[in-house]
């Protein structure tokens, strides 16, 4: 019998878990306008205007304008997602992690979860050390020092502020994974690049009303989002199936295999991590050479602006090979060809063994190769639009389909989760 305070399907227990997720969500906003001490706040305002097209304007997409603000939450969850990426690689290279992770089951699971933690904490270190360097000599456009008081005991304070801010957003994101719906730190990246939507709307408005930009154009941007939203929703749970046959054997008075099923490869294997990664590459070097002070309207800096042909043409280009990349080291073809044959498994028209492992290499490649040029796309489109129209490039829309791609998965993600909480109560679907 259920007790008079909770309802037999559940009811109580969702709305609780939804209900934590805003708090926690609520908690996070309210920490990345809580700026860091010692910092000019009209100066750094000023300052940040002109960054755009650096690493620093996709960090603050990510933080959800943390780092212009300078808060406590300024490197938000990239700290956590460095770390992760770092030790998936590392369970690749390293024969003792990758033990750990397969043949240690939960407490594997778990020093590798503590081992994720530490290295997030030397990432926030070093990452505090360089930005309060950064910041110490920085200046607005009209001169003024963004840094008040600057030397080691400012150092010092950020970086221990960083590290507080940072480890507080990771307790945040596992309280929403256990508590909540969903994902915990993908909720919080998704709360963030949300939160810059309607001041990238407004911009877009404001321009087509002052003239800056016509009315077709601001139309036709928000169809192309449009119909990019649809494509990343099919795209993102698109998948090559290959047909796999088990062969018939008898165990006592039981036969079991002969059923046939299928190997699933997704399209997008990868996910946004190439973007990820070839976004930092790509707009390192202009980030660089503003911290050591070079000029913004230097040959190097208008050439490989965020907004220009040449950027595009090199992201595009490191988007393939991190999909590539990462496709490499998620999907083994040898040990699924391995496994098959264990198994007594095989692929229709390829023997068990190194055909069936270069057949599945070979569609592995196709696959990625289709994955790569969708991310491309997506990601080049914009830079494409603001390379051809500087009031288009004035809105921010060079980020567009780093964001739009991260918010829909996410947003898929959590709608399937729901979908999860939901069956299990007996409740019916979304889609019933």
């Amino acid at each position: 019998m259920a007790s008079a305070s909770v309802n037999p399907l559940g009811q109580s227990s969702l709305a609780k878990r939804l209900g934590w997720t805003f708090l926690l969500l609520c908690c996070y906003r309210i920490g990345v306008h809580v700026p860091i001490p010692g910092v000019d706040a009209a100066a750094l305002a000023a300052y940040f205007k002109s960054l755009s097209g650096t690493l620093f304007d996709m960090f603050d997409m990510f933080s959800g304008g943390g780092l212009s603000n300078v808060s406590v939450f300024a490197l938000g969850v990239m700290p956590y997602i460095s770390a992760s990426i770092i030790m998936q690689l590392l369970q690749v290279v390293s024969p003792d992690i990758k033990r750990m992770a397969k043949e240690e089951g939960q407490a594997g699971r778990r020093k590798i979860t503590q081992y994720t933690r530490y290295l997030t904490v030397l990432i926030t270190l070093v990452q505090g050390l360089f930005i309060s360097i950064g910041l110490e000599s920085m200046t607005s456009p009209d001169g003024t020092p963004i840094v008040l008081n600057a030397g080691w005991h400012f150092r010092m304070v950020t970086m221990a502020t960083f590290t507080a801010g940072s480890m507080l957003v990771m307790w945040l994101g596992e309280q929403i994974t256990e508590f909540g719906i969903g994902n915990g730190i993908s909720i919080i990246l998704f709360a963030s690049i949300v939160s810059r939507f309607p001041q990238s709307l407004g911009s877009l408005v404001s321009k087509a009303i002052n003239h800056d930009l016509s009315w077709v154009a601001t139309i036709l941007m928000l169809i192309g989002a449009l119909a990019m939203i649809v494509m990343i929703v099919i795209v993102n749970d698109a998948e090559r199936r290959i047909p796999v046959q088990y062969a018939k054997r008898v165990v006592g008075r039981k036969m079991y295999g002969g059923q046939a099923t299928y190997l699933p490869m997704k399209v997008n294997m990868s996910g946004v991590l190439p973007i990820i990664f070839a976004q930092s590459i790509a707009s390192l070097p202009p980030t660089i050479i503003l911290l050591c002070g070079g000029s913004q309207d230097s040959w190097f800096m208008r050439t490989f602006d965020s907004n220009t042909i040449p950027y595009a043409i090199v992201y595009f280009l490191l988007i393939l090979f991190f999909a590539y990349f990462y496709a490499t080291i998620q999907f083994n073809p040898v040990e699924v060809a391995n496994n098959l044959k264990k198994n007594g498994g095989f692929i229709p028209g390829y023997r068990p063994g190194k055909p069936t492992s270069e057949f599945i290499q070979k569609v592995l490649n196709k696959v990625t190769l289709f994955g790569a040029v969708y991310l491309g796309i997506i990601a080049c489109v914009p830079i494409i639009i603001s390379a051809c129209s500087k009031a288009a490039a004035d809105t921010g829309i060079s980020l567009g389909g780093t964001s739009i791609i991260i918010v829909v998965g996410v947003a898929i993600e959590t709608v399937q989760a729901l979908e999860s909480q939901m069956l299990m109560r007996h409740y019916k679907g979304f889609l019933e």
